[in-house]
């Protein structure tokens, strides 16, 4: 007897259908999974055994029981096939009707019966989409499951509500109504002074670029860093889910409520910040800060190699990894903030202290940070230290906040026109070195945000001149 039930895996951020194939026949007793398991889906046969028997079910005896996970090909890893397996062996045995395989299901089983949360109930409920079917996860699973629209969700309890469940059409979950959560982390407003930094991050919000933020320890680098967050529009449903499948297929904590904001030491790994590790590649820190902001302090400190490894990240908003018998892609779209200081020491042309540095050790740490590298940024910034904490109020997020998503509503219906006196002196600076190829656009991209910011369908001189003061640095 044959019945097959459907699962989902998740390699990468793609979400794969798998088909969970149980064939009972006569022979000597044996309970076997093929289909690439690892050691975690093989010990489903000790823990579907026990939750049978202590969910009222018989398990098959004197039978011969083959479980294939298809495609074969397909890596399989961690408990989440448990209940899908149980379901399908128990369909195969007639002892639910077969209604019950026409369900997507995930979940790990106790040897009690009950079912208990695991991975893959994103890629689960996305193919479940895809295929107009209900889906099965375990309780408690619900909030993730539903950054998928339009999919019909039961949590269930254990096995045998998970039968019950299959088989009731009255059971689908209504999903909760999730407006904005109001910002509630630093606040724009806590910076005093730096009007040059504060306004290349609200361009930079305003047109998703990268930033470096060049300036002596206490100018207020990472304070600015850690408010871009709070200058963002709220995320879109494709953002959300975006977000949540990178972390899904991570085994660090639970997402983050809103936008992530990543800040990796620079003692990180290439593989901690681009992504790797032994068997299916996971997402690094460029990947998990995807849809927020990935934050490089110290950047002269991060490893040369490490540093070039972002290259292609910065300019592709991608990260593929290859590995034997795996390649993987993650997205890379976060907006990437780098602090770094002007010397060694720190100190190079501070008006209160003196830097320390010689002009060899000096040339060294530049040096780390490659002219490639620094071309991906859109913006460049040297800040130097406050003169005063005190004065009156700064702006805060929420003005901000709020200019920064009229320029993207306007940018998304505008037109593109340039001043002939803009255009030319762009192209002046390409030709005399001023600017590289890629600098040139750069800056064009800046100084259309900047436009943008300034709700005008012309980009004009000063947009222009404003943009280049931002890459100065």
């Amino acid at each position: 007897m044959f019945s097959s039930i459907t699962s989902a895996a998740q390699i990468g951020v793609e979400a794969r259908q798998v088909h969970v194939e149980a064939h009972v026949e006569s022979g000597r007793a044996a309970f076997g999974i093929v289909g690439l398991p690892d050691t975690a889906v093989r010990e489903a046969t000790h823990r579907v055994r026990s939750a049978f028997a202590n969910s009222g079910y018989r398990f098959p005896r004197g039978s011969h029981l083959t479980v294939n996970l298809a495609p074969a090909a397909l890596p399989k890893s961690g408990p989440a096939f448990d209940l899908p397996i149980a379901l399908s062996v128990l369909a195969a045995e007639r002892l639910v009707p077969p209604a019950t395989a026409h369900v997507v299901a995930v979940g790990e089983l106790a040897l009690d019966g009950k079912v208990r949360l695991s991975r893959n109930i994103l890629a689960a409920a996305r193919v479940a989409r895809r295929l107009g079917r209900p889906l099965l996860i375990p309780r408690g699973g619900e909030e993730e499951a539903f950054l998928v629209d339009g999919v019909d969700v039961r949590a269930v309890d254990s096995l045998a509500d998970a039968v019950d469940a299959a088989l009731d059409v009255g059971r689908r979950l209504t999903p909760p109504d999730t407006g904005e959560e109001p910002w509630s982390g630093p606040d724009l407003a806590d910076v005093k002074g730096q009007p040059v930094a504060r306004r290349a991050l609200e361009v930079a919000a305003a047109g998703g670029h990268h930033v470096v933020l060049i300036g002596p320890p206490g100018a207020g680098k990472s304070m600015l860093a850690k408010r871009l967050p709070s200058l963002l529009p709220p995320m879109t449903a494709e953002e959300r889910l975006e977000t949540a499948s990178v972390w899904a297929a991570s085994s660090r904590a639970p997402r983050p409520d809103g936008r992530p904001f990543r800040a990796p030491h620079h003692s990180a790994s290439a593989a901690a910040l681009l992504g790797g590790g032994s068997g299916l590649p996971e997402p690094g820190e460029v990947s998990l800060a995807s849809g927020g902001v990935l934050f490089l302090d110290e950047l002269g400190e991060f490893p040369s190699h490490v540093l070039d490894g972002l290259r292609q990240p910065l300019e592709d908003k991608q990260v593929t990894i290859a590995r034997r018998g795996a390649t993987v892609r993650y997205p890379a779209t976060a907006h990437v903030v780098a602090a770094t200081n002007p010397c060694p020491c720190g100190y190079r042309g501070d008006r209160v202290k003196a830097c320390v540095c010689g002009d060899a050790e000096i040339r060294t740490y530049r040096r780390k940070l490659s002219g490639p590298l620094l071309d991906r940024f859109d913006i460049s910034v040297a800040m130097g230290r406050p003169d005063s904490f005190e004065g009156g109020a700064e702006e805060g997020s929420a003005e901000v906040r709020a200019r920064v998503m009229a320029a993207r509503e306007f940018a998304a219906q505008r037109g593109d026109e340039w001043d002939r006196e803009a255009s030319s002196v762009l192209a002046r600076a390409l030709a005399d070195g001023v600017l590289t190829g890629r600098g040139h656009d750069k800056v064009r991209r800046v100084a259309r945000t900047v436009a943008d910011l300034a709700a005008t369908d012309r980009v004009a001189l000063d947009h222009v001149l404003e943009a280049m003061s931002m890459r100065a640095a």
